[in-house]
């Protein structure tokens, strides 16, 4: 009779397991999973071409910088052509004033949260769902164009982030900002950040958003940096914590780092495997800024584009490694190309941007490992009004601190978005 009643027990665990299996299983197709070296998008392999839109938060609000119907032109434009991974900013922190930070401030005190941009969050999520779009929503930022570190750290009495536009601004900037990986508590008011965000319930679709399934990916940060050598050990000890956390209160959605690559990590491939090998953090980033790493002149980068595309290419294939040894998937989730002479706004040419384009798409459709791409940036029907970016002027891909419509992609750019619509439809 023993024997009989366990055997009865057993049967009964094995139909429950096998029902709670199958309920997991069906509301897991509301969500994006990876699978070996690819997504998974309802039952389905994914693939994609995706843009940088920061601002979307911003846009959604119904305060200071909102225009809902801006961001909803901006999504059915973006969908028209086949871009429906969107990489956004939860929301700008209070910034130093030597930065020319983005506004408004989703917190402009530890804990003390905007209503008005958590409710643009919210309308964002929400519109992308209406549209099958996705969203990647980075909680930080390296750079303090909208606070990020810099944020934190004022908070804990290291002042204001240095003016990098001063000689020598930019070494004070890297030593600065070093503190963060090494101040807890700095991180801790970062964590509570987080814990806020991703588990807040969405005043518009009524749901959690750890149950949204137009939120692909939660990222810890963009551009994370351990900004100095002495500091990798405490980096990525604070990568793995904020991933653990993440997924404690998120364990549907994915979680990512933002990592440029091993540029990102002083220029260490041995720090770049051990962050995105984590458990928590399901795929591997890179970022590609030839311009910026000296792959092409700053004062004429039409003339680098063959080179820009050579070192790209080999950057790619380090990480393509990296992928295929951790059995992750790789995402190029910004990269970017000047307009002809390296000229801001909406007149100059966009023919080396076409190529070097050209060049990452191609390389995202012959790839096994690289599951999808984001350009930097769109800037649609925004225009710029002047070079430096000023309270009430359009928001465009270029952050404030940056000249307006240097690296933006206009709805005017008809042979940039012809290159990417013919990528998009390659995909599908």
């Amino acid at each position: 009779m023993k024997k009989i009643a366990i055997t009865f027990i057993t049967a009964i665990a094995f139909i429950l397991c096998g029902c709670n299996a199958t309920c997991n299983k069906a509301m897991g197709n509301k969500f994006i999973t990876t699978d070996s070296t690819g997504f998974i998008k309802n039952s389905k392999p994914y693939q994609y071409i995706g843009t940088n839109f920061w601002y979307a938060s911003i846009l959604g609000s119904t305060g200071e910088g909102g225009n809902r119907e801006r961001l909803c032109k901006e999504l059915d434009r973006l969908k028209e052509i086949g871009v429906t991974n969107l990489r956004i900013l939860s929301g700008p922190d209070a910034g130093s004033m030597l930065a020319n930070p983005a506004k408004p401030y989703m917190q402009t005190a530890p804990g003390e949260l905007n209503d008005t941009l958590l409710a643009g969050l919210d309308f964002t999520i929400a519109e992308l769902e209406k549209r099958g779009m996705d969203a990647v929503i980075y909680l930080n930022n390296a750079w303090d164009w909208s606070g990020g570190y810099g944020f934190y750290l004022k908070q804990c009495g290291y002042g204001d982030s240095p003016n990098t536009n001063v000689p020598g601004g930019y070494s004070e900037y890297v030593d600065y900002c070093a503190n963060f990986s090494r101040d807890t508590t700095a991180q801790n008011m970062y964590y509570d950040y987080v814990r806020k965000i991703v588990s807040r319930k969405n005043s518009i679709t009524g749901r959690l958003y750890k149950d949204e399934p137009a939120i692909m990916s939660w990222q810890l940060c963009n551009e994370p940096r351990p900004f100095s050598p002495d500091c990798k050990e405490q980096f990525a000890t604070w990568i793995a914590k904020a991933a653990g956390i993440i997924k404690s209160i998120d364990p549907n959605h994915l979680v990512s780092t933002g990592s440029e690559g091993y540029i990102g990590c002083n220029i260490d491939m041995n720090l770049c495997e051990r962050i995105h090998a984590d458990n928590n953090i399901d795929y591997i980033t890179i970022h590609i800024w030839p311009v910026n790493w000296g792959w092409a002149p700053r004062e004429n980068p039409d003339s680098g584009i063959e080179n820009a595309c050579i070192e790209s290419g080999k950057y790619i294939d380090e990480h393509i490694a990296l992928a295929e040894h951790l059995n992750k998937p790789l995402v190029i989730e910004e990269f970017g190309y000047s307009r002809k002479g390296n000229i801001s706004g909406t007149e100059p040419t966009t023919e080396s941007r076409d190529i070097f384009y050209r060049y990452i798409f191609e390389r995202v459709a012959e790839s096994d490992c690289i599951a999808g791409c984001n350009f930097w940036g769109w800037g649609g029907s925004g225009r710029p009004r002047d070079l430096v970016w000023q309270q009430g002027d359009d928001y465009l891909s270029d952050p404030p601190h940056e000249p307006q419509g240097w690296y933006s992609v206009f709805d005017c750019d008809t042979t940039t978005i012809n290159v990417i619509k013919e990528f998009t439809q390659a995909l599908k």
